[in-house]
């Protein structure tokens, strides 16, 4: 029983800890986001930008208030749980002092020495005295002992007392922080509503100017999916060659070794090349390559963002747009909005396998980890060149800041093959 109870103790401190550490994670990003936010608000017009970002902050702060309500639920029940054993401490107490007064009681009646004294020598042989001499002494050690056991289970029950008063006192904070968070989430609301107001004033223009962007994504799209089956193209010719000229060198070797087997072996090694440009499609990855995709598959999730902070201000994929209802808008990776300056960089190691320049105007750049590719667009300066090979985290490039929109963000898509996936899923930190 002891030991459920120590359990339950320790689960309950790891949950505390885990709510806490939820909580300071939160706050950071609330205030990297006010952080980003004021950048947009230097802009002189209300911007789309901003609403995606108090949209943001709203959920991160909804989210706050929840963990703050699963502090104050599981507080409760360390409350109850505390005031349990406070109950049986105050009864056990009780029981030992009622206990100690019957002693006391008694002791007092015979507290005359001359009577115990007469108590014993009114024995009938020496065994009989000897037994209540005994029982004298271990009646007075039974009594110091009862008075060290209350001794120690008042101090236990002031301990739970006290325990329990500051657990109270941090629910008392708890409560007092969830009815700020709950203001400033209501300050929030009613900001995004005027944003919100504000660019459905500009509805037709915004239309227009997302039309305009949806052209400049797809063109972009286009221009990136061009890179990469040239890409896919050219691997797949280096693969066909290597696989010829080990083919031819196999030939040889056979041609000196057994000049009899060599036109039947000629034959295979025809077929085996002229099967290798049949699925030129599929390049053939080297052991390195293989080796590359495996460690790159195998950190799903754990992938470091493309910038030191910011925050996903458009998913992946279909999704109806923040402040037009029904339309709707796609992106084939996600972007993601971060302090003017920001440097980009690499989410694994890999080599730079083409650098262009994007419809819309910035510069991307494509890296190959094995057989997948993570793009990364909108830069301004890029410091890497074709052909370098580079590390994780390794600065890319600088992202380009949009005066107008008050915003500065990059465009991170990853590729296997010829398909998109979802970066969210791929990096670290998101649920």
């Amino acid at each position: 029983m002891v030991s459920t109870s120590v359990y339950s103790q320790k689960a309950a401190t790891q949950n505390k800890q885990s709510l806490e550490n939820k909580k300071k994670k939160l706050n950071e990003e609330i205030n990297e986001i006010n952080s980003l936010l004021s950048e947009t608000k230097a802009s002189k017009k209300t911007s789309l930008n901003q609403l995606v970002a108090i949209n943001k902050k709203i959920s991160i702060r909804e989210e706050l208030i929840s963990t703050i309500v699963a502090e104050i639920q599981q507080l409760n029940k360390e409350i109850k749980q505390n005031e349990r054993e406070i109950t049986k401490l105050q009864e056990n107490l009780k029981r030992l002092k009622d206990e100690y007064a019957r002693m006391i009681y008694f002791a007092q009646r015979n507290r005359d020495s001359y009577s115990r004294l007469v108590f014993i020598f009114a024995s009938g042989d020496f065994n009989q005295a000897y037994l209540r001499l005994k029982y004298f002494q271990q009646y007075s050690q039974f009594r110091k002992k009862q008075a060290n056991e209350i001794v120690t289970a008042q101090k236990i029950l002031n301990e739970k007392i006290e325990e329990l008063k500051s657990k109270k006192h941090e629910k008392d904070l708890l409560l007092g922080n969830e009815e700020e968070e709950k203001g400033n989430l209501t300050k929030e609301r009613e900001g995004q509503e005027v944003v919100l107001t504000e660019l459905q004033k500009r509805e037709r223009q915004l239309k227009e100017e997302l039309q305009k962007k949806k052209r400049d994504a797809e063109n972009l799209q286009l221009a990136i999916k061009r890179l990469i089956e040239a890409e896919i193209k050219r691997k797949a010719e280096l693969a066909a060659k290597e696989a010829a000229a080990a083919a031819a060198a196999k030939k040889a070797a056979e041609k000196k070794a057994a000049k009899a087997k060599n036109m039947k072996e000629e034959k295979v090694e025809t077929k085996e090349v002229k099967e290798v440009k049949k699925d030129a499609t599929m390049p053939e990855l080297s052991d390195e390559a293989v080796e590359l995709s495996n460690d790159f598959a195998n950190n799903r999730g754990k992938l470091p963002w493309p910038v030191t902070k910011g925050y996903i201000c458009e998913q992946y994929g279909e999704h109806e747009h923040p402040a037009i209802k029904g339309f709707m808008m796609f992106n084939n990776g996600v972007e993601i909005c971060s302090s003017i300056g920001a440097q980009a960089r690499a989410v694994f190691a890999g080599e730079v396998t083409g650098i262009a320049v994007s419809p819309t105007g910035g510069k991307l750049v494509i890296i190959r980890h094995g057989e997948y590719l993570s793009v990364y667009s909108n830069l301004g300066d890029v410091s890497v060149k074709t052909g370098d090979k580079v590390a994780v985290k390794q600065p890319l490039g600088t992202i380009l800041h949009n005066e107008d929109e008050g915003k500065s963000s990059i465009n991170l898509q990853i590729w296997k093959g010829q398909k998109t996936m979802d970066p969210s899923g791929w990096l670290s930190g998101i649920k």
